[in-house]
């Protein structure tokens, strides 16, 4: 994905705007505290899922899985009422059929992996702002103010959902290292 579609997943702490396409997703919705249990249940079963998926296509094409990612609704002070969908966007060749013998070989290989509630969506933002974030989560409020007063300095609005996506694998890297593109539709 990442070679296919290099610029959603390349940006600078300058904000700026992009189409995204409409995009196949591994999802997984939920609410609470990225910290949760049933957060941390719904990251291990997309990419379990994700690199069944890749090895299934292996054959007709070759990709690397892409970072997950995650919309968020609510208020960011109270994250135990946060909703949220964490996805993996997948390659146009992935199926629904192809997702259902993934769930299986991960059921079959991990059992006990969370996989109800797993499903291939679309993810369909259009036109878009996004910028990098560099550190830990805590101090992305001010990474958000610059996108956007980006946005309204360009006469949009917000037309989606908070969108991140974790560039850095958040449980190996150090705080202050941490790459996190932040997008919102807009229009």
């Amino acid at each position: 994905m990442k070679q296919i579609h290099r610029d959603l997943y390349t940006a600078t702490a300058t904000p700026r705007l992009l189409d995204v396409p409409e995009l196949p997703c591994l999802m997984f919705d939920g609410s609470g505290a990225p910290s949760d249990e049933s957060y941390l249940d719904a990251v291990a079963a997309l990419y379990g899922v994700a690199y069944a998926v890749r090895a299934e296509l292996k054959p007709v094409v070759t990709y690397s899985v892409a970072p997950l990612e995650g919309l968020w609704d609510g208020d960011p002070g109270d994250l135990s009422a946060m909703r949220w969908t964490a996805l993996i966007p997948q390659p146009a060749q992935v199926t629904a059929e192809i997702v259902e013998r993934a769930v299986e070989t991960v059921r079959r290989k991990r059992p006990g992996t969370r996989l109800d509630g797993l499903r291939l969506g679309t993810m369909n933002e259009g036109r878009s702002a996004q910028i990098l974030h560099v550190g830990p989560f805590s101090e992305e409020p001010a990474t958000v103010k610059t996108l956007m007063e980006f946005i309204t300095g360009q006469g949009l609005a917000l037309t989606g959902r908070h969108h991140e996506i974790y560039l850095s694998d958040f449980r190996r890297t150090a705080l202050e290292k941490q790459r996190t593109i932040i997008r919102y539709p807009v229009g």
